[in-house]
């Protein structure tokens, strides 16, 4: 009848129309890092704004690739003659493949595709890798570069060089268009985690003897 109060909505299409503000916050960060993103990939393409400088950028795409970084411990490990020297190549060994498992798994959780600008003509990729969340370079990028700086001895202009590295290695994920900056960011944070647990489980003659009878 005239004048009777509207009936209620029910519950569900009040949230419809009202969304949270969180899930507002979220879908507006989500856009704004899908644009600059895209906006940054200045080398995704030969025909993007620095296409010439595509090549640099896939040299440096390989210097932080897991397959380098896991030979070539694995070689020094095999070919050095120092006990103390052994060991911190081990746990570089052990950090290394505990980066792979943990952004493995976070990628096949997450499933965030790569950006649409991105050509898939990645130095060595595996199933996962077809996905984008996080970022495997820059996650690498950041626990390598705190490891070498806690256990190798370097004067200060090559640890300077080593946190350029790190820097480099992520911001170039974004600039050949492979990822999303929210994928580095949270790859970056990521490896600094790890490099705590690497830490914290710190394998030694005395913690993991077994191993350490194999070298």
């Amino acid at each position: 009848p005239a004048g009777a109060a509207a009936a209620p909505l029910p519950e569900e299409d009040c949230m419809k129309l009202n969304p949270s503000f969180v899930g507002i916050a979220l879908s507006s960060l989500l856009a704004i890092d899908l644009w600059a993103s895209k906006r940054l990939g200045v080398c995704a393409g030969e025909g993007s704004a620095w296409g010439s400088a595509r090549p640099l950028m896939k040299v440096i795409e390989v210097s932080g690739h897991g397959i380098p970084w896991l030979l070539g411990t694995f070689y020094g490990l095999c070919q050095s003659d120092s006990s103390a020297a052994r060991e911190v190549l081990l746990n570089l060994l052990f950090a290394l493949l505990l980066d792979l498992v943990m952004v493995a798994l976070v990628k096949g959780l997450v499933k965030r595709p790569r950006p649409t600008h991105n050509k898939m003509d990645m130095f060595v990729t595996i199933s996962v890798d077809k996905y984008s969340f996080p970022s495997g370079h820059a996650t690498r990028a950041a626990l390598v570069c705190r490891f070498v700086l806690r256990h190798l001895v370097l004067a200060v202009p090559l640890r300077v060089l080593v946190v350029l590295w790190a820097l480099i290695v992520s911001i170039s994920r974004v600039m050949l268009g492979r990822h999303n900056m929210t994928d580095v960011l949270f790859g970056l944070l990521l490896g600094y985690a790890l490099y705590g647990v690497v830490e914290h489980c710190w394998l030694s003659p005395a913690t993991a003897p077994a191993l350490f009878a194999l070298w």
